[in-house]
């Protein structure tokens, strides 16, 4: 959605990591990708594991109104509780430092996101596969230190439950909560099985962790940007075939839906 905020600060917050190289590349991009537009005074990101920290973030920042967007797949522990501590702001709209701060949505529950993991999942089939004869798995984290961290997965498989694609199946699964991804030999009997991590980058879940838990690797290797996996698709396990999918935070389509958050909290939210 077209907006126009010249006088406004965007600020995405991620992750990040100590261990993966990859993992604030998504928020990095779709930062530049939006920042080339104009439509903010300027665009900023901060991270949980890496710097510019969420505290560090604010000397950085010259505008004095400022829109926090998590580039977060769900709602839940991080962007209900440990995001607002850090960055010292509560509720959707507040003052911190003589700066009016706006915080929205996170990227994961924005309804642009079902139409991103069909397509995702569509694009790495081979010509020909019948989407009738498949499972896609759309896979998640998974907690239990908060559960609304779930809904934004189970949402979605709903959505595209009802979306009239002809996918054979749409199910949810989880690295540490079941059904677990682990599991997914058994969570379906589909001769072809189609995996889309919803995690916002190519780091140490979707590259290192769970394709040892699908057995496409026996332990984890190195991070997205030394290896070709997504490039080696099909594999074939056991008689079936497993299609496996970048993690959906990198479609270039997130910056467009970062921008629409910020439309949608004017909408709602904005006091």
């Amino acid at each position: 959605m077209p907006i126009s905020k010249p006088d406004s600060a965007l600020l995405i917050l991620g992750h990040g990591s100590t261990e993966n190289p990859d993992s604030s590349h998504p928020s990095w991009e779709h930062a530049d990708k939006i920042a080339a537009t104009g439509q903010f005074g300027s665009v900023h990101c901060a991270f949980w594991k890496e710097e510019p920290s969420f505290r560090q973030i604010w000397p950085m920042i010259e505008e004095d109104e400022v829109y926090i967007v998590p580039n977060f797949i769900s709602e839940g522990y991080f962007t209900r509780e440990v995001l607002p501590r850090e960055l010292e702001i509560e509720g959707h709209n507040c003052e911190r430092k003589g700066k009016q701060i706006h915080y929205c949505d996170p990227v994961g529950i924005h309804s642009k996101m079902t139409d991103l993991l069909i397509k995702r999942a569509k694009e790495i089939l081979d010509p020909g596969v019948e989407l009738s004869a498949t499972t896609l798995i759309i896979v998640g984290h998974g907690t239990n230190l908060n559960k609304k961290s779930v809904e934004a997965i189970k949402d979605q498989v709903a959505a595209i439950k009802e979306s009239g694609e002809p996918f054979g199946d749409v199910i949810d699964a989880y690295m540490e909560e079941a059904p677990f991804i682990a599991d997914w030999k058994t969570l379906t009997d589909s001769p072809i099985v189609i995996v889309v991590p919803f995690f916002i980058a190519d780091a140490l879940h979707s590259y290192q962790d769970i394709p040892v838990l699908l057995g496409i690797e026996s332990e984890p290797t190195e991070a997205a940007s030394q290896r070709d996996i997504f490039r080696q698709n099909p594999y074939a396990i056991e008689g079936r075939t497993l299609y496996y999918s970048s993690a959906i935070g990198t479609d270039p389509s997130l910056a467009e839906v970062i921008v629409d958050q910020v439309a949608y909290f004017d909408e709602h939210y904005r006091s």
